[in-house]
């Protein structure tokens, strides 16, 4: 019965972890170019039991197999492309296909999908509060004004055409499972390189591809499974309680 406890207690912990991943990813619903977290847990499958006191362990011996501990298996990020929204301002990029805006700050380079821009106080294009954009060369982009054009590759224009101003970087990684997020809600990883495969679409925004219907139905079940292990945990408390009552009164 003791063991139990190592279930519900497991189970606890695992869809406690995946109501914070879930909450997360809804107070980001409307967050430009989020991308939404994946929480999964497994079971322990097989525990090897070794026999206790041998002193050479080059040869355990199986004693069994236990399955009943929940513990975490991967927290991962969805990648997949979110709708687009036109917005109509003149420094809104919305990226189709493979690739990131690469912002910089105190030297530090993290990407994002997010394109809705401003202009700072020395002209630079820059995503609000986390830093400067940076174009194909790895280097800030400075604006004269924000009445511009843009190509589907990223360059930038004059609104006449007349001038050009620079191109956005847009990189990739050869896997971004392998990205990870900064404290700035930045991604960053190696081996950055500019993508090939990708469209900007001007005076536009990539939406969150969190989806607020499906987050609630992944909040719900995760709260009564959460409700449930820890009523039955409850149970078990209560009834090893009289057991050692009534067994000290014999």
């Amino acid at each position: 019965m003791v063991k139990g406890f190592y279930q519900l207690t497991s189970a606890m912990l695992s869809q406690g972890r995946r109501l914070d991943v879930v909450s997360n990813n809804m107070v980001n619903v409307s967050t430009a170019g989020y991308k939404a977290d994946r929480y999964t847990d497994s079971t322990f499958q097989n525990v090897l039991m070794s026999r206790i006191g041998n002193k050479d362990k080059s040869a355990p011996q199986e004693l069994g197999q236990e399955s009943y501990i929940l513990a975490p298996s991967e927290l991962y990020t969805d990648y997949t492309q979110g709708s687009l929204e036109e917005t109509t301002l003149p420094l809104d990029f919305a990226i189709e296909g493979d690739g990131f805006f690469a912002i910089e700050l105190n030297g530090q380079v993290g990407y994002t999908r997010q394109g809705s821009f401003t202009l700072d106080e020395e002209g630079y294009l820059c995503l609000g509060g986390q830093g400067r954009v940076l174009d194909n060369q790895g280097q800030p982009i400075q604006l004269p004004t924000d009445k511009i054009k843009a190509d589907p590759d990223g360059a930038l224009y004059s609104v006449n055409g007349s001038s050009y101003l620079g191109t956005l970087g847009i990189y990739a990684f050869q896997d971004n499972g392998a990205l990870e997020r900064n404290e700035r809600g930045l991604f960053v990883g190696q081996g950055a390189a500019i993508s090939g495969n990708y469209k900007i679409h001007h005076k536009m925004v990539e939406r969150s591809n969190s989806n607020m219907v499906q987050e609630m139905v992944f909040m719900m079940s995760s709260q009564r499974a959460l409700q449930s292990a820890a009523q039955l945990s409850k149970i078990y408390d209560q009834v090893l309680t009289k057991t050692a009552t009534d067994i000290g009164r014999l």
